[in-house]
């Protein structure tokens, strides 16, 4: 069980919360190595989780100049990585629970999550490296003519100043910049151009965060039981804690050592307030009491029907 002078007594003592009757505490703010290993990975989680969710968010919002492109052209894996952003930051939430809180219970879901987050993580890097890698200008060609409706590509040729694929006279969007003797270029190239450049830097930094996510991972796994030196919630064994039966049994035996040492009467007086100040008044128990010593058979008699009443 865990003691009083327990860096993590009853699993929520510490900076946030009191003692053990109300008041304050004063934390022995010692961490031990898995601790603070632990602390170095979630900080790190913490980091790059945020900043793919504030960049996805800021690509939604329109404030990088090519964001609506990123978002029609690339948006499957965008999506993901607005997943994979969105439950590594979730999963850095529980990792602060377990450390802060210094309980265990957090921490389970928390190496479990990171699994999740892994696939989630490398699913956009895989998809942008395989549409990069193998003919993407074909991809690009099926995109524009298939995929992409009028709302799409006017979005691309108003970012990149561009008109129709590749002339005003090939599937154009009509706007005020782009008509049939517009004199802007087709958007084949400078599209196929883009795509090319950030894919190659998506999948880039999408692979580069995979060393450190199984870092990540491995620490979570071989750190998140020890936050504290002692394992587990220092909790007694359910085989080892007293039931009823054997609280009977116990009161029994110390009834008869008190009748034999002070006689019935002062026994089941003791008793009775025993059994009042630990809240057992209903606890059933059938007393065996020995003979007091100076008695004989009478005093026998007086002693079990003075612990029976």
């Amino acid at each position: 069980m865990p003691d009083d002078g327990d860096e993590d007594f009853d699993g929520v003592s510490g900076i946030w919360f009191g003692g053990k009757e109300g008041g304050r505490t004063h934390p022995r703010m010692r961490w031990n190595n898995f601790k603070w290993t632990f602390f170095m990975a979630n900080v790190f989680l913490s980091v790059y989780a945020l900043t793919g969710l504030i960049s996805c968010l800021l690509t939604w919002f329109d404030v990088f100049e090519h964001a609506d492109i990123v978002r029609v052209g690339s948006r499957t894996e965008f999506i993901l990585s607005n997943i994979a952003a969105a439950a590594a930051t979730i999963t850095s939430v529980f990792g602060w629970a377990g450390i802060l809180l210094n309980n265990h219970s957090f921490l389970p879901y928390y190496t479990f999550f990171l699994w999740i987050c892994f696939g989630l993580l490398v699913a956009p890097g895989y998809l942008t490296c395989k549409q990069r890698t193998f003919n993407l200008e074909g991809k690009i060609n099926a995109q524009w003519s298939r995929n992409l409706d009028a709302a799409g590509r006017l979005h691309i040729q108003n970012r990149l100043h561009c008109c129709g694929y590749y002339s005003p006279f090939v599937e154009a969007t009509v706007s005020q910049t782009c008509y049939a003797r517009s004199i802007l270029p087709g958007c084949k190239a400078s599209y196929l151009h883009f795509e090319r450049r950030i894919l190659k830097i998506w999948y880039t930094i999408v692979f580069s965060l995979v060393p450190l996510h199984i870092m990540i991972i491995l620490a979570g796994l071989l750190c998140s039981n020890h936050v504290t030196y002692r394992f587990g919630k220092g909790m007694m064994p359910k085989a080892y804690r007293l039931s009823l039966n054997s609280m009977a049994i116990i009161m029994d035996h110390y009834a008869s050592q008190l009748a034999e040492q002070y006689g019935s009467d002062v026994a089941s007086d003791i008793l009775a307030r025993s059994r009042s100040n630990l809240g057992l008044e209903s606890l059933p128990y059938a007393p065996q009491t020995a003979s007091v010593s100076s008695g004989g058979g009478g005093g026998c008699g007086c002693a079990h029907e003075g612990m029976g009443t």
